[in-house]
């Protein structure tokens, strides 16, 4: 297993080193896994860019001082404060066309035990009108209030002839922030979304401390993390 942590110097060389991860799994067979705390940046999905409101939504980001990125896969924009945590697990594969619903389903298993282990409980679903919804999502269970039924964590997979890459991330704080971008880009795409539909790690009565959370994803995906099959590499100290 090799584990990578550390955020690089802007968001392009992010994405270029959970690229590489995925391409060295599939030229080695040696999974790999990274979580981390992206840069502050709203990350649009391809059919996002086909939006007439697509350079609104872009400008509503940037007045909010977000970058405005574009990803290559994945659905809807979806919004990093600095505080949100980004998860990748490359796993190497004999046999693409099997294993989809397998690894989904390891994902949505391990952001879960991820938040237990901090103190969250969760279940999975999507809520209506929640920000790049999709099918494998994970929601908070129970509490009080504005986002404490809402998404807090969504996954989405990219799959190689060589190797799969089960991605998503996790709202671990900051949920004024986010509500405040996502309802501003979402009604410049004029795509349905509904504020409640936003929970954070911290609305759950868990830590606002995106460290904690990148350490237990770890444990939950990998294990211990500093046994001697494990080969920890720093991409940078964010």
């Amino acid at each position: 297993m090799r584990l990578v942590r550390g955020r690089a110097a802007t968001p392009h060389e992010d994405r270029a080193a959970t690229a590489a991860m995925l391409s060295r799994a599939g030229e080695t067979g040696e999974a790999a896994f990274r979580a981390w705390t992206p840069h502050r940046q709203v990350a649009f999905g391809r059919r996002d860019a086909a939006e007439p409101g697509y350079d609104a939504a872009r400008r509503a980001a940037r007045e909010r001082e977000y970058a405005a990125v574009e990803r290559s896969v994945g659905g809807r924009a979806v919004a990093y404060t600095g505080t949100t945590v980004a998860f990748a697990h490359a796993v190497p594969l004999k046999d693409s066309r099997g294993g989809l619903t397998e690894r989904y389903e390891a994902g949505v298993d391990g952001v879960r035990a991820a938040l237990a282990e901090v103190g969250v409980d969760t279940h999975e679903g999507e809520p209506a009108r929640s920000f790049c919804p999709g099918d494998h999502s994970v929601r908070i269970t129970g509490g009080e209030g504005e986002g404490t039924d809402g998404k807090v964590a969504g996954i989405a997979q990219r799959v190689r002839s060589d190797a799969a890459l089960v991605a998503g991330c996790v709202l671990v704080t900051d949920r004024a922030d986010l509500v405040d971008v996502l309802s501003a880009v979402y009604a410049a795409l004029d795509v349905p979304f509904d504020p409640a539909s936003v929970g954070t790690v911290a609305d759950a009565g868990g830590p606002d401390d995106p460290r904690q959370v990148c350490r237990a994803l770890e444990r939950a995906f990998v294990g211990d993390v500093m046994t001697s099959q494990t080969i920890i590499r720093w991409v940078g100290r964010g």
